[in-house]
């Protein structure tokens, strides 16, 4: 179940994907469905109004393939998206799989931008940046992902200056 945090707590950023096909419309409310499967709970004594819908969903925002952003759980919420860093982090889901709308990156790069400028300093990373490092070495390496989510590397399109990835754009007709 969430808990409230304070927001001064937050220091990251988590960019996930929906694991669905790229292109595909999916919904807040299907990842709630799937969310409360795995036994997920929102704590809706924190902030009742804010998405009352979904009582079970993980992410703090879902990125939907128009490129519209809709809330999950409020900020104050702790988020139920990756295991062990949840009371500091904001988790963004990109509905997809590794190919996201022209309108998705637009507005990720929107997000996250805010995200920067109300937060100073916040890390911005994907969820398999998060995977434990296994052999010790200081670098979560391809070999040591739990998941490939978000299906690009988030540091490469930070590099990049926030453009979106060759190979990683769904096009009308279901090409990359």
């Amino acid at each position: 179940m969430g808990r409230r945090r304070s927001l001064e707590s937050i220091d990251t950023l988590v960019i996930h994907c929906s694991a669905t096909p790229n292109g595909r419309w999916t919904t807040p409310e299907d990842i709630d469905r799937w969310h409360a499967a795995r036994g997920f709970r929102r704590d809706m004594s924190i902030s009742p109004h804010d998405s009352p819908g979904l009582l079970h969903i993980g992410y703090h925002y879902v990125l939907l393939t128009t490129g519209a952003v809709t809330m999950g759980r409020p900020e104050i919420e702790s988020g139920a998206h990756v295991t062990g860093h949840n009371d500091h982090t904001i988790g963004l889901c990109m509905i997809g799989t590794d190919a996201f709308s022209p309108a998705q990156w637009e507005t990720l790069c929107r997000h996250v931008t805010q995200q920067q400028q109300r937060r100073p300093g916040i890390r911005v990373c994907g969820h398999r940046d998060l995977s434990p490092d296994r052999d010790g070495d200081g670098r979560v390496e391809a070999h040591e992902w739990l998941k490939i989510c978000p299906g690009f590397s988030v540091a490469d399109w930070l590099a990049g200056g926030m453009t979106p990835l060759p190979g990683h754009i769904f096009a009308a007709g279901g090409s990359t």
